[in-house]
């Protein structure tokens, strides 16, 4: 029953029949990317940023972040295990420590280890949109922006109303999650709650997701408002070979991630201010026994702190950001000890318009000082011409900046050696491409080139040893990176069954230069070649399909293609879902040797009543 219910999913979603619906389903919209500092409209922007609407994730075949990230071009989100209950993100070969995740412009870096980035307080249906930086980021968001960043946008809607959202499905999943939006004369006020489980898949792979979630916006008056999120998640799960070998089937792993933030935002023609405080926490439980924790258990929990001011004024020179950020990193762990960090950023750049504004110079810097590493300058420069309405040119280049974590330096066990003496790793990234845009039309395509030095990866000489952290002598990633999204009405100009289209194809090619390791656990098993294929169609009026096909061809591991649909009933106040995962039932492992699971099958529905 469940090969024929696959079937007939892929047939929906592919299949072109008429259509009830007389009006177009889908725009695109005019997005702001919401960089901390110069905010500016998704095509006035002159690097490769691409963006999920909350329009597109509706119609993923996703249940987490972690999930409908896999379908963005040029990024490569490899999980242990399922549903995003641990997972690692890449953008264009860098390494999990190179991507920094943020949640409206908060950042989610974990100073004890990168694995950590994807813990997010948030559920999906949380989520507005997700904004993605592909290329240097650190002088916009400071450190760990190295090959990326990824912006998560949260919702606060503007009506009233209370959801409900239920789901099942193979190997004991089920879900539940309820959010209702409170807005008054003068705020807004959104809440939600939500419970995820399963079974598990194989042995001891079975977890447990709590995330609640808190987001408000007062208007002080027309020009100010004050901001504050609050979020909080417990992830439980059996991590079968997650670490260390496949052969360790016993693991557990349990981590907290809570998060908030107070901020305030004044507008006026001129000038944009926007200070905020902001803290983070990450506990994290690891047993390597799960039912003998005496054997061996490490337990840390980390806390950043810190306040920023980020403004931008607005003059007939064009547009300046300004911002600093100071923070303070406390660990304690009973592997790592107790350690502290003090950070300090402070950024500057301008964007002239020149040639009736059709070329754009923004230039601009990031002071970086750690109280344990120093200080460093990042400068940086994005061009973009824009040749008609349809057509742009851009290039950027860039340095960017990691300081190691505190895993990187200290961590310790039998097949595991910290290394106290690490220095920051460093690159310098170029990019140029172009951009097209038309109605129902939106195309992009650029190489890339990012040339590390001192690149940090756990690395070893004989399969013996103990894996130990280094800086590699040199490492450069280089490629292209092409996408194309369609929707088709617009495109066509009348309503059509088949109605978003989009593709995309990534090639990174890497070049080492350490002739020391003969075994590299992070840094050098980047994908080769990414292809990307989606497909959305209407069905009726009220009933829609898509589909997702994946290609990944990884260095170091068999290359796989995974095909994904969801069929989706979409009436004014509930909406019922029917989505089947990995529909060839593929065989494969995205890290570490976790083989990840084959077709899964999950239903739900939500229901949403208004208050008013």
């Amino acid at each position: 029953m469940k090969n024929i219910l696959s079937l007939c999913l892929l047939a929906i979603a592919v299949q072109v029949v008429a259509q009830e619906n007389d009006s177009l389903q889908y725009t695109f919209p005019e997005l702001i990317i919401q960089e901390n500092r110069l905010q500016l409209p998704f095509n006035q922007n002159s690097r490769s940023v691409s963006v999920l609407t909350r329009e597109q994730l509706e119609n993923l075949p996703s249940v987490s972040v972690a999930e409908v990230l896999r379908y963005v071009s040029g990024v490569d989100v490899r999980q242990r295990g399922v549903h995003g209950i641990q997972a690692d993100v890449s953008i264009r070969g860098g390494t999990f420590d190179q991507v920094l995740v943020l949640i409206n412009g908060v950042k989610m870096a974990d100073p004890q280890t990168g694995h950590h980035s994807l813990n997010l307080p948030i559920d999906l249906e949380n989520v507005e949109r997700i904004e993605v930086l592909k290329g240097p980021g650190a002088r916009i968001f400071g450190q760990n922006a190295f090959a990326g960043a990824i912006n998560i946008i949260t919702k606060n809607p503007t009506e009233q109303f209370v959801k409900i959202r239920l789901q099942g499905g193979d190997f004991g999943l089920y879900g539940a999650r309820l959010s209702a939006s409170l807005p008054t004369n003068n705020a807004r006020h959104y809440v939600s709650l939500a419970r995820d489980a399963s079974s598990g898949y194989r042995y001891n792979t079975d977890y447990t997701i709590h995330n609640a979630f808190y987001q408000s916006e007062w208007e002080l008056t027309q020009a100010q408002h004050l901001q504050v999120m609050a979020g909080f998640t417990e992830r439980q799960f059996g991590a079968n070979g997650f670490y260390a070998s496949p052969d360790f089937k016993d693991q557990y792993e349990a981590v907290q991630t809570s998060l908030l933030s107070l901020g305030y935002k004044f507008q006026s023609e001129r000038w944009t201010v926007a200070p905020r405080a902001y803290w983070r926490r990450n506990q994290d439980l690891y047993i390597f026994v799960r039912n003998n924790p005496a054997i061996y258990r490490n337990m840390h929990i980390g806390d950043v702190a810190g306040a920023e001011l980020n403004a931008n004024y607005r003059s007939a020179l064009g547009l300046t950001g300004i911002g600093i950020d100071a923070n303070y990193v406390n660990l304690r762990s009973n592997n790592l000890g107790d350690r502290q960090r003090r950070v300090l950023s402070a950024f500057l750049e301008h964007r002239f318009l020149l040639w009736q504004d059709r070329l754009d110079i923004t230039p601009g810097i990031l002071f970086n000082y750690f109280s344990d590493f120093g200080s460093n300058l990042l400068p940086g420069l994005d061009l973009g011409y824009r040749f008609s309405e349809t057509l742009k040119l851009f290039a950027n280049a860039g340095y960017t900046y990691r300081v190691p974590t505190f895993t990187d330096l200290y961590y310790a066990d039998r097949a595991n050696i910290g290394n106290p003496d690490l220095q920051p790793e460093a690159a310098l990234s170029y990019e140029a491409g172009f951009t097209y845009t038309r109605t129902g039309w939106r195309a992009q395509a650029s190489y890339f080139r990012r040339e590390g030095r001192d690149l940090i990866d756990w690395t070893k000489a004989q399969a013996t040893d103990p894996w130990q952290p280094q800086n590699f002598g040199r490492v450069t990633m280089q490629g292209w990176d092409i996408n194309a999204d369609i929707v088709v009405p617009l495109w066509l100009g009348r309503a059509t069954p088949v109605q978003r289209m989009n593709v995309g194809y990534t090639y990174i090619a890497a070049q080492t230069f350490n002739e020391d390791a003969a075994f590299s656990r992070y840094a050098l098993d980047n994908l080769r070649h990414q292809i990307i294929v989606g497909l959305e169609t209407k069905i009726v009026k009220k009933l829609s399909a898509s589909a997702q096909y994946r290609y990944n061809d990884r260095v170091n591991l068999p290359d796989y293609n995974v095909l994904d649909a969801r069929l989706l009933w979409n009436a004014k106040r509930y909406r019922i879902f029917v989505e089947m995962t990995n529909i060839t039932n593929t065989m494969y492992t995205e890290t570490n040797l976790v083989a990840m699971p084959g077709r899964w099958l999950r239903i739900g529905a939500d229901w949403t009543a208004l208050l008013k």
